[in-house]
């Protein structure tokens, strides 16, 4: 069977692909910038949380890294390819309930771009990760040193992100099994690959 390779601009919407199944071979989804900041961000992120010191430079450099990629990010949201802008996947909590149900009951239905489960958890990261980043940077300033707040603020965050991306790892790898889509192989060529008999 010929695979079928879809540009980033030519793939339906999210609301399209809940009407339709993807069809069977190749899509091109995610462009390189997407694939760079999830990359970036997943290490920057490990590397703060785990093997840095917060009282040292590489920490903040690091968080302001961070930050400016999510800021780029949400720019990208606006501006960029089909599948990487904010319209292309809104916060739909009724389809997130729907794709509860279809992991419950074992149906299965791909997406082309984010579901809406994914969605919810892009905006969840982004936002959390901000408030990492403005927290931290509060830390630094003579107006907040030594104020207790930012740091608790920064520290919940940081374990809300951990509690998130551990949530994120698991549900890839349980829905990649569940559709028979390599998720985590997509971030890394752009491509999700669909091999049929998924409804």
């Amino acid at each position: 069977m010929a695979i079928e390779d879809a540009s980033f601009t030519d793939l339906p919407s999210q609301e399209t692909s809940h009407a339709e199944p993807p069809p069977v071979g190749a899509h091109s989804v995610w462009d390189p910038f997407i694939r760079v900041f999830h990359w970036s961000i997943a290490g920057l992120f490990t590397a703060n949380a785990f093997f840095t010191s917060p009282k040292h430079d590489l920490h903040h450099w690091i968080g302001y890294t961070v930050a400016g990629l999510v800021t780029a990010r949400i720019l990208w949201g606006l501006f960029g390819t089909r599948h990487a802008r904010f319209k292309d996947f809104p916060p739909s909590p009724t389809g997130a309930l729907t794709q509860l149900r279809d992991m419950a009951t074992g149906r299965r239905h791909a997406h082309l771009g984010h579901s809406p489960l994914g969605a919810l958890m892009i905006y969840n990261l982004l936002i959390t990760l901000l408030v990492i980043a403005g927290s931290g940077w509060l830390m630094t300033t003579d107006a907040y040193w030594g104020v207790k707040w930012p740091q608790e603020v920064h520290e919940l965050a940081v374990n809300w992100a951990e509690v998130s991306i551990a949530a994120h790892i698991a549900a890839v790898v349980f829905e990649s099994r569940r559709l028979r889509v390599n998720l985590a192989r997509a971030m890394i060529t752009g491509k999700k690959v669909f091999r049929g008999n998924r409804g």
